[in-house]
């Protein structure tokens, strides 16, 4: 039996980007804790607009969001007024200016995290799991 690799921690820095980008000697502890906080409550708040990935980033004591979602439409809102109050929640919650960026994501169905979400939903629903995992293929 061979050793078994994590296939992204393998992957880091040659074919995958990380998805906090930043560094800090004192405050370490502090923003990977935040840094979790930040990606569990913007899923809990976006659940619905099929996230895929979230990338933290920290410059001079600045913090953007990049969001990957396959519905870009449903997170920024009517003239940006989601996006806006998304921004003044964590605003009030974290108590720092964040800027949120929003990618589209072009091909959901190739994106693992969210096929994974599709048939988690589908079976919290009761839906026959053959069922689901065929809709899914």
């Amino acid at each position: 039996m061979g050793q078994k690799v994590h296939p992204i921690g393998f992957r880091l820095g040659y074919t995958k980007n990380w998805l906090s980008r930043w560094f800090s000697k004192k405050d370490y502890p502090a923003f990977v804790l935040q840094d979790d906080q930040l990606r569990k409550y913007v899923k809990k708040k976006l659940y619905h607009a099929g996230l895929a990935k979230i990338e933290i980033e920290r410059a001079g004591g600045k913090v953007r969001l990049v969001l990957h979602t396959a519905r870009p439409g449903i997170v920024i809102g009517r003239k940006g007024a989601e996006i806006e109050k998304l921004r003044d929640d964590l605003k009030k919650e974290f108590g720092q200016d964040i800027t949120i960026e929003v990618t589209e994501i072009r091909r959901p169905e190739v994106e693992a995290q969210l096929v994974a979400e599709s048939i988690a939903t589908q079976l919290e629903r009761r839906v026959a799991f053959r069922r689901a995992m065929k809709r899914t293929v």
